[in-house]
């Protein structure tokens, strides 16, 4: 915010750009494909679902009401940071590389601007101390990263590859995953490598987003599945809406990139030939499992929620009060879980 200060970008500039996006420069569409996975993140999907039973709530339709009311309000907030925090970073770097004031070193810096580069744009503000707390930035931002992909990955592995790990094993597996490839990659590479491998993982992780928000939204939008808590017909209309942007804007740039890398390559016609269909058999199956996901039908109930339904809680309290609670929690081993209620605080 204080950089923003000193930079004085054109305020109808930052408006215009916010809601009238362009994509110029080479790569520019790639490094949006990436900013998209880098921001959304797939995991994340799951472990906010998961975070939300981690509240101390009864397990009813007005605690299960409460839990999600209080986890979107938490979640918008954090959310709203960060979209002001990327406004902050990206007004700031386009003001400062079109300032006519800059010195020929720091002009270079603008025609390729990457993290190895980009502290220079905090020198207004922290003068000969901006690469060095740039550096504690990106040090925190990472470890932000990897805790939170960690704590996904235990949730995947316990909630629905259903891996029975002891703890120690589990959080040395999920660990090591997440570290080990970009320790090796920045070993080998240096921090440029490093850098081309923070565009390239947030790339895959754009392409991976439909396999965790197509289940999401069919999941939200089920009746069958979510009973009293499914979304309303408005709700599922604006994000089935964004969802197919997200999934055509990431089949348009794949295909379109991989006919560009066919057209532009070297390689002798054969071998373009047979590149071409190994390539177009992976869309062809990366399409499948879209499609699949899509059309595919929930035909099963959610058994705790289920619980919620009015026909349900009658059953519930024919059959007394330890039905419900004798439900395997075993997905979220380790998080606080509600007290025992009564019948009373079904609603």
């Amino acid at each position: 915010m204080a950089e923003l200060g000193c930079a004085k970008p054109d305020a109808k500039e930052v408006v215009r750009g916010l809601f009238v996006p362009q994509l110029k420069g080479n790569g520019a569409t790639g490094l949006a494909i990436s900013l998209l996975g880098a921001m959304v993140m797939p995991h994340n999907l799951f472990l906010h679902s998961a975070l939300v039973l981690s509240r101390k709530i009864p397990r009813s339709v007005r605690g299960i009401k409460e839990a999600c009311r209080f986890y979107m309000i938490e979640s918008a907030f954090a959310l709203m940071v960060a979209f002001l925090i990327n406004v902050c970073v990206i007004s700031v770097s386009g003001a400062i590389c079109n300032s006519p004031n800059l010195n020929r070193e720091d002009q270079m810096s603008c025609q390729d601007l990457d993290l190895n580069k980009a502290s220079f744009l905090l020198r207004n503000v922290l003068g000969k101390w901006s690469s060095k707390l740039f550096g504690i930035a990106l040090l925190a931002s990472g470890q932000s990263s990897t805790i939170t992909g960690t704590y996904a990955g235990q949730y995947v592995m316990r909630g629905f590859l259903d891996l029975r790990l002891k703890p120690w094993l589990r959080n040395m597996l999920t660990r090591s995953l997440a570290i080990v490839p970009s320790l090796v990659v920045a070993l080998i590479g240096g921090s440029s490598g490093a850098g081309e491998l923070i565009i390239i993982a947030s790339m895959i992780l754009s392409f991976e987003l439909p396999f965790a928000l197509v289940p999401l939204l069919k999941f939200t939008s089920s009746k069958t599945k979510m009973g009293a808590h499914v979304n309303s017909t408005a709700l599922s209309a604006v994000t089935w809406i964004i969802g197919s942007l997200i999934m055509a804007i990431n089949i348009y740039y794949l295909i379109t990139g991989f006919i560009k890398l066919l057209l532009h390559s070297h390689m002798k016609i054969v071998a373009k030939v047979f590149l071409g269909m190994l390539g177009f058999s992976g869309i062809a199956v990366y399409l499948a499992g879209i499609a699949y996901l899509v059309l595919r039908k929930n035909k099963e109930s959610t058994h705790l929620l289920a619980l919620t339904a009015p026909e349900s809680q009658q059953m519930t309290n024919e059959q007394g009060n330890g039905s419900i609670y004798s439900l395997p929690r075993e997905d979220i081993v380790s998080m606080q879980l509600p007290q025992r209620s009564g019948p009373a605080d079904l609603d």
